[in-house]
């Protein structure tokens, strides 16, 4: 089997669709500063940091309700792309309490299985000092990968 020959940039660069693009779920507010998620050449869609806040920027009460609602915003932008749970290749966590996180995983697996289903990408979790939204328990930023 002979290596594929690399593109050159060249010919990537008049092909506007394929570019990458903001994802923006419908009925939600455009963003300032700052995308939900991007798709680009190659199938990989990315998401920002996402947190466990409605269309209106309310906060769901508790770590395992802000998880689930940010595993239901993570999929809608990753919908917008043209993935599904299924194409997820990594998720990372940011939390706050890293101790909050522990005491909550067997709310948060039931949270994920209901949500997401049975597919794990690999993950991360990771204890920050403070997030931008100061009602945020939690933001988490997924990869996928679409064939």
């Amino acid at each position: 089997m002979t290596p594929s020959k690399p593109v050159p940039l060249t010919d990537l660069a008049d092909d506007s669709e394929e570019l990458p693009r903001p994802l923006l779920p419908r009925g939600w507010p455009r963003p300032s500063g700052y995308a939900n998620g991007m798709t680009a050449k190659g199938r990989i869609v990315v998401t920002g940091g996402v947190v466990g806040w409605d269309v209106m920027g309310n906060f769901a009460d508790g770590f395992a309700a802000q998880a689930r609602q940010a595993f239901s915003n993570i999929l809608l932008i990753l919908a917008e792309g043209g993935a599904g749970p299924e194409h997820l290749v990594r998720l990372s966590w940011y939390v706050i309490d890293i101790a909050e996180y522990r005491a909550s995983l067997k709310e948060l697996g039931r949270a994920y299985r209901e949500t997401i289903g049975a597919h794990y990408p690999a993950m991360a979790v990771m204890q920050v000092s403070a997030l931008v939204e100061p009602k945020a328990r939690l933001e988490i930023e997924a990869t996928a990968v679409v064939p």
